[in-house]
């Protein structure tokens, strides 16, 4: 399965001057460091907890249909379902028909629910032969991001600026602050 990521965010969830007065910082000379540190805080917590914060476009692709009629969405929660297109091993596609599917969008992990008996059985190329364009974050305004989670950013961006030095391979590094792992604990996947 491969994730790829077709229209980013258009902004982030906590914006320059949040940061800057989380950080009681009144000057702009830092301005591009502090916003680095946002899309960075961000990216490091999606990929930590699987989740897309701020509204996002993304591509999945599989290579061949799963056992029984569920498709586990590697990201979350996710809003849409684009289209599910098949890929023929000529180059041409097909795309599924909405009704043939439904969405379980905020499950864990999120997936794609076949409605239909089974999936189509079109003839699909080898590797990447389906296509599942979705729309996953919790809203197009950083409001929509729960608070905790925003709360988690401001810490993360605050301790990468407060430890900007490099660390050395195989010497003992600045780890993330435990406060920010547990603002996200209630939002990691739990195996049961």
């Amino acid at each position: 399965m491969s994730l790829v990521l077709t229209s980013g965010p258009a902004l982030e969830p906590i914006s320059l001057a949040e940061a800057k007065a989380h950080l009681r910082i009144t000057h702009t000379l830092e301005d591009a460091l502090i916003q680095s540190l946002i899309i960075t805080s961000r990216l490091h917590i999606e990929a930590a907890l699987g989740f897309a914060l701020i509204t996002q476009g993304w591509s999945v692709f599989l290579d061949r249909w799963p056992r029984g009629h569920r498709i586990a969405l590697p990201i979350r929660p996710v809003l849409a379902i684009g289209q599910v297109r098949i890929w023929a091993p000529d180059g041409t596609s097909s795309i599924v028909a909405p009704g043939k599917y439904l969405l379980d969008g905020h499950g864990i992990p999120a997936r794609l629910v076949w409605q239909s008996a089974e999936p189509p059985s079109d003839a699909i190329r080898a590797a990447n032969g389906i296509e599942i364009a979705l729309t996953a974050g919790f809203g197009a305004a950083p409001a929509d991001v729960p608070a905790t989670i925003r709360h988690a950013l401001l810490l993360l961006v605050a301790h990468w600026y407060e430890n900007r030095e490099p660390v050395e391979i195989g010497a003992a590094g600045n780890a993330i602050p435990a406060m920010v792992s547990e603002l996200l604990a209630p939002y990691r996947r739990r195996r049961v």
